[in-house]
């Protein structure tokens, strides 16, 4: 075995019983990197010098016998949306090239208190606008179990980092679906967390009532041991909140006996794959016979969630992506004639397509005279959303859904069709709307070999209860171990 295909918590017992060292597993990466990424192009940038520094400091406590964290030594990498300091990051636009923050976001900041070296920035959909990876200005991501196709976006290159086993663990954000769809896509874990749980200081807003970052692994525990670091309330972030952070390995292996899980029928959507939907159906056997019980449910207002999520995201995007205008950083168009002109070319040359689009949603739905019949009454439905899992928490412990409808699709195959684009989400979005936290884990295989993700939504703030439920699936299976074919 390859020390790059080793988990994080297994990695992490190895540095603690100093069978490696945090130097060697970052070599390691970086080779593996190397090898692997011209052709999963998973990474935007490296900080080889920076993580190399950081893993060396990790050794040196290490020899010291200075009080070490559990996860000290062990190499990660994030999305390009966090902010870097010292490190160019872009949000995989062109306007924010040649962008190097003066400081870390909270996220980083934490990562690197917990002395994590952070080998670089992943590949993303541009400003997280996508469920594909494809509308990165910088080209995208290919999935590793298949490299004609997509490995799930908007955190496209954070899920394909894990299962090219060229990191151990990886940082996202989830707007939409942008975690856990993308851990569908390729066998591995993403969770969203509750809206507020991990800090968004210093992460590049695109719908900020809606944008939640969240660790991604191989592993439920993988998960769950970065989760608790990123766990904290922050007082830069007006959104933080000041919860209780349990010990989320704690209750890992209590297992779901006894528990209730809901299944909504809306979410068997028309037009599911056969095989997901079968794999999905097999999982939720599996917990009956691990001990739950099933309870059916209807969350009657599923049906509108699409259609609130795409008018409430473009309108948050137009309003955050307004102060990209070329006066204060990123790019600037050289060719204006004047100030106002300098504003149109900015934006025209340095924003991609799909950014456009959803701007210019954004901006009708806001604009005066349909604020009232979109935008408002969009948030209307979203509370009418929020109230359905509140009714539906009164009965289970958890909800539990096919993550993405379909499998991994050809890259190339709906760019041109966003409508279809934009169903990918159709299962995952809802969580974002009432602010739960949501999980996807490995529930199976396609007859091609492609992976299938199974979901499960939880109540605000339960993580633990959602990573105890996922591991007492994982732990039936060999999901998690079997490796993508690259």
């Amino acid at each position: 075995m390859q020390l790059t295909d080793l988990t994080l918590l297994e990695l992490a017992a190895k540095l603690a019983s100093r069978e490696t060292s945090s130097v060697e597993a970052t070599q390691a990466c970086l080779a593996r990197i190397a090898q692997v990424d011209g052709k999963v192009k998973a990474f935007l940038r490296l900080d080889e010098h920076g993580a190399l520094a950081a893993a060396e400091a990790s050794d040196a406590r290490r020899k010291a016998g200075n009080p070490l964290g559990p996860l000290d030594g062990v190499p990660v990498a994030v999305k390009d949306i966090f902010l870097t300091e010292g490190v160019e990051t872009t949000c995989a636009s062109r306007i924010l090239q040649g962008f190097v923050p003066p400081y870390d976001a909270t996220a980083v900041r934490l990562l690197k208190q917990a002395g994590l070296p952070i080998i670089g920035k992943l590949n993303q959909d541009e400003f997280a606008m996508g469920s594909s990876n494809e509308s990165s200005a910088f080209g995208p991501c290919h999935n590793p179990w298949d490299l004609t196709r997509t490995p799930g976006g908007s955190s496209g290159g954070s899920a394909a980092a894990l299962a090219a086993r060229e990191v151990f663990g990886t940082l996202g954000t989830d707007t939409g679906g942008s975690i856990r769809q993308p851990a569908a896509l390729t066998n591995t874990v993403g969770l969203k967390p509750t809206y507020g749980r991990v800090s968004r200081y210093g992460v590049i807003s695109y719908a900020s009532s809606l944008d939640a970052p969240g660790p991604m692994a191989r592993t439920v525990g993988d998960v769950a041991a970065l989760l608790q670091v990123l766990a904290r309330h922050d007082p830069l972030d007006s959104t933080s909140a000041p919860a209780d952070v349990p010990d989320y390995l704690a209750d890992l292996e209590h297992g779901v006996a006894g528990l209730k899980l809901g299944v909504p029928r809306e979410y068997f959507v028309e037009g599911m794959d056969p095989e997901v939907e079968a794999s999905v159906r097999a999982a939720l056997k599996e917990y009956e016979r691990l001990g739950a019980t099933l309870v059916d449910l209807s969350l009657p207002h599923t049906k509108y969630a699409l259609a609130t999520y795409y008018l409430i995201a473009p309108a948050e995007a137009s309003s955050n992506l307004a102060r990209y205008d070329g006066v204060r950083y990123g790019h600037r168009a050289r060719d204006a004639k004047g100030l106002k002109d300098m504003y149109g070319l900015t934006r025209d040359q340095g924003f991609g397509p799909e950014v456009k689009r959803r701007i210019m949603l954004g901006t009708y739905a806001l604009s005066a005279g349909y604020y009232d019949a979109y935008y408002l009454r969009a948030q209307k439905v979203r509370t009418l959303i929020r109230e359905d899992f509140t009714k539906a928490f009164a009965q289970v412990d958890a909800v539990v859904t096919p993550t993405s409808p379909v499998p991994a699709f050809k890259l190339g195959e709906k760019v041109n069709d966003p409508l279809s684009m934009y169903l990918m989400d159709v299962c995952t979005l809802p969580c974002n709307l009432a602010g739960l936290p949501g999980l996807s884990l490995p529930c199976g295989f396609t007859k091609a070999g492609l992976p299938i993700g199974l979901q499960l939504m939880g109540r605000p703030f339960d993580e633990a209860k959602l990573l105890r439920i996922a591991r007492a699936f994982e732990r039936e299976h060999d999901y998690v171990r079997r490796q993508a074919p690259i």
